[in-house]
Parts: C-alpha cells; structure tokens; sequence
C-alpha cells in the first residue's frame, strides 16, 4: 500500500529497530487492514536471533541511560510527547488502519498513548528514597530506588499505542532500557512511536523493537538472565505460560490480563447514565478492551426499562471502515473474533435469551464486522457470562437483591474492572468494597487515566500501570546501612 495517504510518510516503518538502526530480513509477513482484508506493509519478521541482539542493545545501553539525570530522561520524554501529538492524525491514521478502531477513537488513544510521556516525563524527578532512623546512634539507613534494569514489554493489538507508552515510558524514565514486542497484527504503531522516540533522542539501544515470530521472540525475552522485568498485557492462558518462563531467572513480572467485567445497574440508577455508561464500556473499540463490561446485571425494578433504552442506541451503532467515512465501531481484528462472538451469541439463544436489538454494518463484505448485538434472559450459565467475548454482544441477567448481584459479578476468576450504577452513597460503599476487581467504575463506563491505577486482581494479573503507582514496577529498593564513627 502506498504511504502518500500520511503527511509524513516516513512514520510508515516496516524494519526492526535495534540499536538506533532500522534492520531489514530476508523474511517478512503482511499486515492486514481488517475492514478491507487489504495488504497495508510487509513487515520484517525477527526472531531469536534478532531479539537476543536487541536485548544485546539494551544491556550496552543500561548504564550510560541510567547514569543520566532525571531531568535529562524528563526532556527526552517531554519532547517525544510533543513529537506523538504533532504527528496525531498520521499515527491515527495508521492505527486504524492496521487495527480498524473508528478514526475518532484512534485520535484518542493516540492522546492517551501522549499522555503517558507526558506523565512519566514528569514523574522522573520524583523517584524519591527515605532516610530511616538508625537503629544505634552509630548507623545511618538509607533507602533509594534504583532501575531494576533491562526491560522487556509485550504488549497486545487492541491498543497497539497506549499500551506501549503505558509500558515504555515509566521504564525510561527511571532509568531501564527496554525491549518491545508488539503484537505481529498491529506493527505499525509501534515502528512510528519508536521513529517519533528517536527523533526526540532516546539513544541507540534505550528503545528497542523486534516484530514477528512470537514463540521464538518469547523464548529470548523470558529467558534472557539480562531482562530483569517483563511486562505483559494478552490473554490470561498466554500470561501464565511466560511467567512461569520468566521464573527460570526470576524476573519481576507484571502481567494485565483477561477480564469478565460485570455491569451492575440497581433499581434506584439514573437510567440514561447508565445506558450511556454501558455503551462507553461494553461497545468501545467494537468490544475488544479487557475493561469492558462482559455481563450485565439489572435488578428487577429497572429491567425493562434499562433494557429498552439501551435497545434504542444499540439499534443505531454502524459498524464500518473507519478510514472511509464517520462510523461509531470498526471491524474486529479477524475472523476469528467475528467467529467468538457469533457463537457466544448462538449459545445464549439456545440456553433461552433473545435478541432484542441489532447495530448496522456498512463496511465492505471482505472486513471483519460484528453487528452490535443485545440479548435479554440471558442465562447465568451461558458462555458469554462465563468467557470474556471481546466483541460487540451485551447480554443482559436479572437479579433480585444486592447480595445476589455482588455474587454473581464476584463468580469468575477473572478480577481486572467492575461497574456499578446506584444513587445509594451507602450501597455505592458497599458494593465498591465487595467487588472482588482491581478497578471499579462507580456511575460511569470510562475508567481509564494516566494519572490512575490501572490493573487487576486474581486470575487478571498484577502490577499496576499509570499514575504514581506505574513507577513502582520498574525500580528496585536498595537500603544502604552506614557505620558512623563516633566523634
């Protein structure tokens, strides 16, 4: 595909970047546009041996980055922020090209993914230690944070910008050096921050990316002794498998992965807050966020009516190619994705449910599109109450009192985001508290901020990214006890 469709054509890489230096191979693979099934780039496809030169890269460059000032990391991150935000609609463009999010949407997680430099650039002056007081007149113990080292991040195609930057940017700015390995069906994005973070100044080997054979690339990041954290954000199965690798050396391992959100709606919710939370949650990026809400529970009071206005927007979503005009959701990322929805959907109907409102599709019959689905009387046993869908269908279960609906939402093993809408302060309390997640949205659908806590509990992981917490997972505490001679 030719690159005459961006303003700076250069953003469009398809090399590997390893050492400050874009790297052809003889072998490369295509990426898919998924509303189109058109062929965008051939990308170079690295494996071991490339990924074990980029961690060769990220080791030379560990101690020269960590030795720099903060302010100096800060400056670097500042102007790659600026960098991302000049080249916005190009790298929104690019997003939705190789991923199929509506432009609109791209546009904001391309300022979300800018929001992180921005943050962490000024979090890096505040890596601070603590003086404890000795324990004998004689010793002094000092606390200070450190950089845990080489880091390596994987990070997935349903955000293949935030969650780079999310990753990337606490990293740096304490000091690490990083290895990244985005998702082979969403390259593009991550080859033009990395162009955008070379131009801003991160030296040769501070940044790395290495795109193509997963298992392969996999293998070297989890077993690599030089990569002292990892950072994964995919599917909970994969999750487990590389963070038992990364025990054979025992990294420091964060992990965000699968989710089962339940959507809570009592009897006393402000109805359309509700339904406008439940189409922010559940239908953003056409489903595929692990945030999204997977099971609705409505108590009985407010059933109907929930149900019946949620219908009357659900009825009016088109999904369609996000680069060919205005459309509120984009294609899923494959067939497969279309295929996971529309079983979850057949089984619902068979265990009793119905459907009561359908989106539209206008894309072209060769895209991955899903219409947006709502279905009543669903049962509790079903497979898109048990599994997490990540597609447009939303599935609607009753409940009767709060003690039920805290047990429904808590019966997974799955704990990344709950949601709840009431306008009792007291049970608002009581509910938060109850939710067995990581997150809570109370009265809203939009949980997501760089200045927040992002992670879950249980089988969804653990470590946090964002906010001030985002930093704690890229630093070692050393304490220093000193021996004062007496005067």
């Amino acid at each position: 595909m030719s690159d005459a469709w961006l303003s700076r054509p250069d953003l469009l890489r398809t090399e590997g970047f390893i050492a400050g230096r874009w790297e052809e191979s003889d072998t490369r693979y295509d990426v898919l546009n998924p509303a189109t099934g058109a062929c965008l780039a051939r990308v170079t496809q690295h494996g071991a041996e490339a990924a074990t030169r980029a961690v060769d890269a990220a080791s030379a460059a560990l101690a020269a980055w960590s030795a720099t000032t903060a302010s100096e990391r800060a400056a670097i991150l500042r102007r790659w922020h600026e960098l991302v935000l000049e080249s916005a609609e190009d790298l929104a463009r690019l997003m939705t090209a190789e991923q199929g999010k509506p432009l609109a949407e791209a546009r904001g997680e391309v300022a979300y993914a800018a929001s992180f430099l921005l943050w962490f650039a000024e979090e890096a002056r505040r890596v601070y230690g603590s003086v404890i007081p000795g324990n004998a007149p004689t010793r002094r113990l000092t606390v200070i944070r450190q950089p845990v080292g080489v880091v390596a991040a994987i990070t997935p195609w349903n955000f293949p910008a935030a969650m780079i930057t999310r990753k990337v940017a606490p990293a740096l700015a304490v000091g690490c050096t990083v290895v990244l390995k985005p998702s082979e069906l969403t390259p593009l994005s991550a080859l033009a921050l990395a162009h955008l973070g070379a131009e801003a100044g991160v030296p040769p080997g501070v940044f790395n990316v290495v795109s193509g054979e997963a298992p392969a690339i996999g293998e070297v990041l989890t077993g690599d002794p030089r990569v002292r954290k990892f950072s994964f954000t995919g599917s909970t199965a994969v999750g487990k498998m590389l963070a038992a690798k990364c025990m054979a050396t025992v990294k420091r391992v964060s992990l965000e992965l699968g989710g089962n959100a339940p959507f809570i709606v009592f009897d006393d919710a402000d109805i359309d807050a509700a339904v406008s939370g439940a189409i922010a949650s559940k239908f953003r990026n056409s489903g595929q966020t692990c945030v999204c809400a997977n099971r609705f529970l409505v108590q009985d009071g407010i059933y109907d009516r929930f149900a019946a206005a949620l219908a009357r927007k659900v009825g009016m979503l088109n999904a369609g190619d996000g680069l060919a005009g205005a459309s509120d959701q984009g294609p899923l990322i494959n067939a497969a994705a279309v295929a996971k929805v529309e079983r979850h959907c057949a089984d619902a109907v068979e265990r009793g449910a119905r459907i009561l409102a359908r989106g539209q599709v206008s894309g072209p019959p060769e895209g991955h599109f899903a219409r947006a689905t709502l279905l009543v009387d669903v049962a509790p046993d079903a497979l898109l109450v048990r599994e997490e869908t990540f597609g447009p269908l939303a599935g609607l279960i009753r409940f009767d009192h709060e003690e039920e609906a805290i047990r429904l939402a808590n019966d997974t093993p799955a704990g990344l985001a709950a949601y709840l809408f009431t306008a009792d302060h007291s049970r608002a309390t009581r509910v938060s508290e109850a939710l067995e997640y990581g997150m809570v949205g109370l009265n809203t659908g939009l949980i997501s901020t760089e200045v927040a806590p992002f992670g879950g509990i249980k089988e969804s992981g653990f470590g946090r990214e964002g906010s001030q917490f985002g930093i704690d997972d890229y630093v070692s505490i050393k304490l220093v006890v000193a021996e004062i001679a007496p005067a």
